[in-house]
């Protein structure tokens, strides 16, 4: 899944519940007209009980160092993680902390089971596609922009903050269409949460 243009994403779920922002999200991807046949994940692992439980949840997945570690601060050179995740001691692993993941998967094969994987980090599952059209207010489905994307432990789309609350958000195009945002926020009996925000 490439996304290519900058949608705009609206918050228009929120809960301490992993389970059912989950849930929500899926009720969402129902609602696209067209679905992507990959799904992407994304999570960053804080304690190595984490690290080990995506492992295993995503086994051809490639982990590495988060931004923020990406250079060596004292010799400038780039970090590699190289480590088996699966075979590593305990504290050789814990030295590595943190690391993150961006895999992507086909759709339906691993999501339920990397949602129960997520741990105290920011995570995250994106669903691509396109909206039905809906010609009575004006709103037009874009696949460039279009779809929904839960993040876990965190209020905002771009992972900034951890928080201990789960965030479900609508993607739409770049114009930000906020009357379809706002549909879509009352298929879960829910409002739009807040402004929009840069999406993929």
């Amino acid at each position: 899944m490439t996304r290519r243009g900058n949608s705009k994403a609206y918050p228009v779920f929120r809960t301490t519940d992993a389970e059912e922002a989950w849930a929500q999200t899926l009720r969402l991807s129902a609602l696209l007209k067209e679905r992507d046949d990959e799904v992407i994940l994304s999570a960053d692992l804080l304690t190595v009980e984490d690290a080990q439980r995506m492992a295993a949840t995503l086994p051809g997945a490639e982990f590495g160092y988060p931004e923020v570690r990406r250079v060596d601060p004292v010799t400038g050179d780039s970090l590699v993680f190289g480590l088996d995740i699966g075979s590593a001691e305990h504290s050789v692993l814990e030295a590595a902390l943190p690391l993150s993941v961006l895999h992507y998967a086909a759709s339906g094969t691993v999501e339920n089971r990397f949602v129960e994987s997520v741990g105290r980090g920011i995570a995250a599952i994106g669903l691509a596609g396109r909206w039905p059209d809906d010609p009575k207010t004006d709103s037009y489905g874009i696949a460039k922009y279009d779809g929904v994307e839960v993040l876990f432990n965190c209020d905002d789309v771009n992972g900034s903050q951890r928080t201990d609350r789960h965030t479900v958000f609508v993607h739409v195009d770049k114009g930000g269409d906020l009357p379809r945002a706002r549909a879509l926020a009352a298929q879960l009996g829910s409002t739009v949460l807040g402004d929009a925000e840069l999406g993929w």
